[in-house]
């Protein structure tokens, strides 16, 4: 019978494996660690021949280039745009478009723009799909257009109830 016993805890169980494996981890850091600075407090050997006079060849490299550190040498470096970004053109970069801040102008044409997308949403990846979804080809599925009549049967249906909610407490306040 083991009523006397002592049931084991899980969590401790599961700290004691935890704290064994950070042990062994902080064993094999300090094993790398000394491994290193026994690479480092030895000396490096260096030839100090050219590639190219080894060979007897001329060597490949210009003599200001290899006499100057790779880090004294000027970094090149070029302008990449993004891959689907078009290129910037010249009327959108016109000082004239722009305040005494940098900041453009009112712009009614590109605000009207703006928020006929933002309510259209963006272009879909896949349009046979959703014309599948819309005529309701795949089985299982609901056509779209039916379950846009529903959404809308109920948005109308919500609407008539708040418009009589409001009505009954105006009718109440108003008496």
């Amino acid at each position: 019978m083991g009523l006397f016993k002592k049931k084991p805890d899980p969590i401790s169980d599961r700290s004691r494996a935890l704290e064994a494996q950070i042990a062994a981890l902080e064993a094999q850091i300090r094993q790398l660690h000394s491994k290193v600075q026994k690479e480092q407090t030895q000396p490096r050997v260096r030839s100090s021949v050219t590639p190219g006079q080894m060979t007897g060849a001329a060597p490949s490299v210009s003599p200001t280039a290899s006499t100057l550190p790779a880090s004294a040498r000027e970094p090149v470096f070029e302008l990449i745009s993004p891959p689907n970004t078009p290129p910037a053109s010249a009327e959108e970069s016109t000082p004239a478009r722009d305040n005494e801040l940098g900041v453009r102008k009112h712009d009614l044409a590109a605000a009207w723009r703006r928020i006929r997308n933002h309510f259209h949403g963006p272009a879909t990846p896949n349009p046979k799909l959703v014309s599948y979804l819309a005529a309701g080809t795949i089985k299982g599925l609901r056509p779209l257009r039916y379950e846009k009549r529903i959404a809308r049967n109920r948005v109308i249906f919500v609407s008539i109830v708040l418009l009589f909610v409001i009505w009954v407490v105006l009718a109440m306040a108003l008496r």
